[in-house]
């Protein structure tokens, strides 16, 4: 068993959800290394941004497209809009940090105007396949964050096999960059 001292004894964290403030957080950390990912990325020619390198999705277009396409189906599932397919989206190059922005913005008003308990609630939808499933909303934010870092990694390996220095993109990273007390509570800024 692990014996850990923390700052205020040996107390453990009880809750068994995500406050607010965490999921702010979060969206905040996953937009900060989307920026960082696509600087990056916005250096490559457009054959080596859109040729296949034999990763889940293709290469570096289909593997981005790929996240904007299911962080996009989220969001619609959680505005009650018609479940869209992340897959056959290809972003162009030149598009890209727009229509990232765009899906950031939407994304920040969504989490503004949840709360706790909205937060905590199940939330009740039907996946790829039809299937009806139900999750907590903090879970399904996590996964979306969760399900981009893993993709943003390939994404690093091939900006690397393409001769470009992958950004830094660690949780921990962001945390030393921006400390819990300069993000807001109430109101997701895109860092």
């Amino acid at each position: 068993m692990c014996n850990a001292k923390f700052a205020d004894g040996n107390r453990r964290a009880t809750t068994e959800s995500m406050t607010k403030g965490e999921v702010i957080a979060l969206v905040q950390y996953d937009a900060w290394a989307a920026a960082a990912i696509i600087r990056e990325v916005e250096t490559l020619s457009s054959s080596q941004y859109e040729q296949d390198m034999g990763a889940s999705h293709g290469g570096i277009q289909g593997t981005l497209s790929y996240i904007f396409g299911f962080q996009s189906m989220w969001l619609a599932r959680w505005c009650g809009l018609p479940n869209v397919s992340p897959s056959g989206l290809e972003i162009a190059l030149n598009e890209l940090s727009e229509r990232w922005a765009w899906l950031q913005s939407d994304l920040f008003s969504f989490v503004n105007t949840m709360t706790d308990e909205k937060l905590a609630a199940l939330f009740r939808y039907r996946d790829h396949l039809g299937n009806p499933q139900a999750q907590p909303l903090w879970q399904q934010l996590q996964h979306i964050v969760n399900q981009a870092s893993y993709h943003r990694g390939q994404v690093a390996l091939m900006l690397r096999q393409c001769g470009v220095s992958a950004p830094q993109t660690d949780l921990m990273t962001f945390y030393r960059e921006f400390p819990p007390s300069s993000l807001s509570a109430r109101t997701i800024r895109n860092p």
